[in-house]
């Protein structure tokens, strides 16, 4: 009889990318995916390392798998991807019960694990890195939906002080073009309305002389897609040609996530960004005078080691002069094994809460006034799910990456609507349904 599998996800997008990769790799290979954790063979969590929050969410989780494995003893768990990667030594001292720890570069040998595991074998570990595997050959299995993240590419090269992501995911190494556009055909031909294009740094895409701005041009020429995104790209290389293929295709969102995570220099350079203050204000200015009306987002670190009041007011002075659509926002969180975390001159923690609350508040009011400024235009609207609010309305997103909420009228999960924006309410837009006519994909 064929095993089943449960397939738990924490963290960013690159680790649900990954778990759709792995139940991919194992219906392959004849194992059923099961959404009854009782009564899965074999349970999986993929993990996050970025923050200490996801951490401590496995680890909770763990004591409940452990107790699932003390009823029956031959269930197999698997801890997969970053944090296998960042803490096995602690994980195989405090998580006896655990049977596979595998790293984010070795989810091809699972199969073989699982069956080395069935025969009796001790523990089992994988977390080397490799300077070579992009899974180009592998095809993930995805569930319903309207958006499919293809990654493109796999670690990073920057070695952000605060960031343990080129220690846990490798070095920067990119798919061929060729490989991305049969994954994105294939999407849509699943059903597939939109795709995301995922990387740590998505914009440094480099496989072998092609670069990213020659990805999106070639993506953008599948038949049957209505939209694409990516995310995330790092301010050092976003180019014009870039911004010049965005403004070209229509079907490309009209929206960038340039994470910003401080505003002062001396901040930046400690955090080894590689840009100034002025030159990510600068680049600002140049995205939104090629991409008129595009949508910006950005992420924002609050208490970085010696970050003073001073120096986190450049932060809000960015803020200020740049008015993001939205922000992610976070406070500081050491991270073992990185740069950053050989620093010993803390913020206190009330202190970095104080000036996350700060943040958060100037945000609040940056988003209501940047949608205020859509109230009275037509954007057109690809509906992807049903509002929480009514059975009656559906949630959909701008190109701009703005969440709409409208009526339904005769329109379906997948239609582009046009919706005339009639009122706009914290960070989300309502308005009116006035065309139901399903639009074609150039």
């Amino acid at each position: 009889m064929n095993k089943s599998y449960f397939i738990e996800t924490y963290g960013c997008q690159m680790n649900v990318a990954d778990s759709e990769l792995i139940s991919g790799l194992l219906s392959s290979e004849g194992y059923n995916k099961t959404s009854d954790i009782h009564a899965a063979d074999i349970i999986f969590v993929n993990t996050c390392a970025i923050r200490e929050h996801a951490e401590d969410k496995v680890h909770s989780r763990l004591g409940f798998y452990n107790q699932l494995k003390q009823k029956k003893p031959e269930t197999i768990i698997g801890i997969l991807g970053c944090m296998a990667q960042n803490l096995k030594e602690d994980i195989l001292e405090s998580k006896p019960f655990v049977d596979i720890i595998l790293g984010p570069d070795s989810y091809r040998k699972l199969p073989e694990m699982i069956n080395n595991r069935s025969n009796k074998i001790d523990h089992i570990v994988d977390t080397k890195l490799s300077r070579y595997e992009v899974y180009d050959n592998l095809f993930p299995s995805r569930n319903e939906g309207i958006n499919a993240w293809i990654s493109i590419m796999r670690g990073c090269d920057k070695f952000c002080t605060f960031c343990i992501v080129p220690f846990t995911r490798g070095r920067e190494r990119s798919r061929s073009i060729d490989s991305i556009v049969s994954e994105a055909v294939q999407a849509v031909s699943d059903g597939f309305h939109e795709i995301t294009l995922l990387g740590q740094n998505v914009n440094s895409y480099n496989h072998q002389g092609q670069k990213f701005h020659e990805l999106l041009d070639e993506v953008a020429q599948i038949n049957g897609l209505k939209r694409i995104r990516y995310t995330s790209p790092h301010p050092q290389d976003m180019t014009q040609e870039v911004l010049d293929v965005m403004r070209k295709h229509q079907k490309i969102c009209n929206y960038v996530h340039l994470p910003l995570q401080a505003g002062n220099d001396r901040i930046l350079k400690r955090m080894n960004r590689t840009y100034k203050k002025l030159e990510f204000i600068s680049l600002v200015k140049r995205i939104r005078e090629t991409l008129p009306n595009v949508g910006l987002s950005t992420d924002i670190i609050v208490g970085f080691p010696g970050e003073s009041k001073i120096e986190f007011n450049d932060t809000l002075d960015v803020m200020e002069k740049v008015h993001f659509d939205s922000a992610y926002t976070f406070k500081y969180s050491s991270r073992p094994g990185t740069k950053a975390s050989e620093f010993e001159d803390l913020v206190a923690e009330d202190e970095k809460q104080s000036r996350l609350e700060m943040v958060i508040e100037m945000q609040k009011k940056h988003t209501l006034s940047q949608n205020k400024k859509r109230v009275g235009s037509i954007e057109m609207i690809l509906v992807e799910k049903e509002s929480k609010r009514s059975t009656n309305h559906w949630a959909g997103r701008t190109d701009s990456n703005r969440w709409v909420i409208f009526e339904k009228n005769n329109s379906q999960i997948g239609d582009l609507v046009s919706v005339k924006i009639t009122n706009a309410k914290g960070i989300t837009l309502h308005g009116e349904n006035i065309n139901t006519k399903k639009m074609e994909a150039a």
